[in-house]
């Protein structure tokens, strides 16, 4: 594992809004219901305060998750450059066999979100279009096959 782990400003930001989330909400709401359930008595046979215990070791596992992602986080700030997909690029692309034509956004693990176009570099098609330049072909190969695109266009 590498010691620093890049993302894009929006990525850090919505690690570190939900921890602080995490940390003022969930955290004293994980309480109240704790302390609630104590008041009942009997822990051996107390689903609700099982239910919150158990509630809480999730919590505190995905905080220190978060506090060890954030620690190794460094923001990528992307530039102009030398016009090279990288990561925090958006590349517009064209399937060279249907002619579609879409956009990714190159993004860390942690952020990305196919639904919204946010790829991970760390992905096979990610991977693939890193170092590429406006005109370049990718060719990434899939196990239904290999997928041709075409660069488009690369934006920061």
């Amino acid at each position: 594992m590498s010691m620093f782990e890049w993302m894009t400003r929006e990525g850090f930001d919505k690690l570190k809004a939900e921890l602080d989330h995490l940390k003022n909400v969930k955290r004293p709401e994980i309480a109240r219901t704790l302390e609630k359930a104590r008041a009942h008595g009997d822990f051996r046979e107390n689903a609700e305060f099982d239910s919150a215990k158990h509630q809480q070791m999730l919590l505190e596992a995905r905080i220190a998750q978060l506090e060890e992602k954030l620690s190794r986080g460094r923001i990528h700030e992307p530039g102009p450059g030398d016009g090279t997909a990288r990561l925090g690029a958006r590349v517009r692309l064209r399937d060279l066999k249907r002619d579609d034509i879409f956009e990714y956004s190159l993004v860390s693990a942690e952020e990305a979100d196919a639904g919204t176009g946010k790829i991970s570099v760390q992905s096979p098609v990610g991977r693939a279009l890193l170092g590429l330049k406006t005109g370049d072909i990718a060719e990434i190969h899939v196990p239904a096959g290999t997928l041709r695109y075409e660069v488009l266009n690369i934006k920061f």
